[in-house]
């Protein structure tokens, strides 16, 4: 099914006010377009330069435990995806949000519960949600409407939270399905203006597809598999690699698009025009793509190959960097890349061999004051990078 052209207005007013869900807020170069042109940031070829060449990975040197996200009533554990609430509205401004993955027995894909904590050492973890409709929890997201998304990769759909009119507390409002078929990992980013459309994109690791649908009552409501093609492993659920790790951008209406099976990062531009099935399709070895509105959307390779290694979270810094975590290789290894695809600094998080890290999340305004949270299954804690 395709809409016409003319609802790109709206969908270009939400996102050229949006921030990333989970944290950050950065944004690439004044003057990138807000259609499917590449960015300044990726036209390497003519000399523009990226948004920020300092390495922010590099001054983060202490390490934090900020608490257990261990579930007090069931014991649900192994922590994937984390979010921060953007304002006060049923969360506090600043508290983190955690997907548990597995069950009390540690079985992978079996966690069924949602986490806050507070953002300071020492916090306590409270259930959010427990329920089967988010089995499998993988994937959350705070949006600037505080709707609250998670994703059940075994549940096979994305449960929408609110509070209703009046009310104090959080209530399950919706469940978004078909085509979702196996949300990955971290993937469930937002973004929106007040008064305009505000778009959720989830990752599919069945179908290799980003999907996307409006929460707020403008845009299309329901959702969207717009770009597909992105290459799945179709493994068990603790080792599923596929597209995931979306981060949004609003100057250059750009969300990234992290897939570990293929080793590379992309930019899909002018998100705020996908309104057909299937516009744009990722060619085999995801480096190519098939833009059928060029003019309006396209996407574009940021990176490919080493330092990747199966990754699988990221995080968007204040100054528009990325940073990743590897999931294969080196375990535990965090990558920083500029918009342009330029590694600034690896690091290795968790030294115990066995791969922890799903999660990530970045807060801050500037270089000086950006910390860095990830999520550790080997500890079952939320961590800080700290200057």
């Amino acid at each position: 099914m395709s809409f016409p052209r003319s609802r790109t207005a709206l969908f270009i007013i939400a996102t050229l006010f949006a921030t990333s869900a989970c944290g950050g807020g950065g944004s690439l170069p004044s003057g990138a377009p807000q259609a499917g042109g590449a960015p300044p940031a990726f036209e390497a070829g003519k000399g523009v330069v990226p948004a920020d060449n300092t390495s922010i990975l590099k001054e983060l040197t202490k390490d934090v435990v900020i608490g257990s996200t261990v579930d007090a009533s069931n014991g649900d554990m192994g922590p994937r995806a984390i979010s921060i609430a953007p304002e006060t509205y049923g969360l506090k401004k600043g508290q983190l949000l955690v997907c548990n993955f597995e069950d009390k027995a540690g079985t992978v894909g079996n966690g069924t519960t949602l986490e806050v904590l507070d953002s300071t050492p020492g916090s306590k973890a409270t259930r959010f949600y427990q329920g089967a409709a988010i089995q499998g929890c993988d994937g959350d997201a705070i949006s600037q409407s505080n709707s609250v998304l998670a994703a059940g990769l075994m549940s096979h759909e994305v449960v929408e939270f609110a509070i209703p009119y009046g009310g104090t507390k959080y209530k399950l409002a919706k469940k978004y399905g078909s085509p979702i078929e196996s949300p990955l990992a971290d993937s469930v980013q937002l973004g929106a203006h007040e008064y305009a459309a505000e778009y959720a994109f989830v990752g599919d690791s069945k179908t290799g597809s980003l999907i996307d649908f409006s929460v707020n009552g403008f845009g299309h409501p329901n959702a969207l598999q717009a770009v597909t093609g992105f290459a799945v492993n179709s493994k068990a659920p603790g080792h599923r690699l596929g597209p995931s790790g979306m981060q949004y951008v609003s100057k250059g209406d750009t969300v990234y698009v992290v897939d570990g099976v293929t080793n590379t990062i992309v930019a899909v531009t002018g998100v705020a025009n996908l309104l057909e099935k299937d516009e744009i399709v990722v060619q085999p070895g995801g480096k190519t793509f098939d833009c059928k509105q060029k003019k309006f959307t396209c996407a574009h390779l940021v990176l490919a190959g080493k330092p990747l290694d199966g990754p699988l979270a990221s995080a968007l810094l204040p100054n528009g960097n990325l940073i990743v975590a590897n999931t294969l290789g080196t375990a535990n290894m965090l990558v920083e890349l500029t918009p342009a695809g330029t590694v600034l600094d690896t690091k290795v998080v968790d030294t115990n061999g066995t791969q922890g890290v799903f999660g990530l999340v970045a807060s801050g305004k500037s270089d000086s004051n950006t910390v860095l949270f990830y999520t550790d299954t080997n500890d079952n804690s939320v961590h800080e990078l700290e200057r």
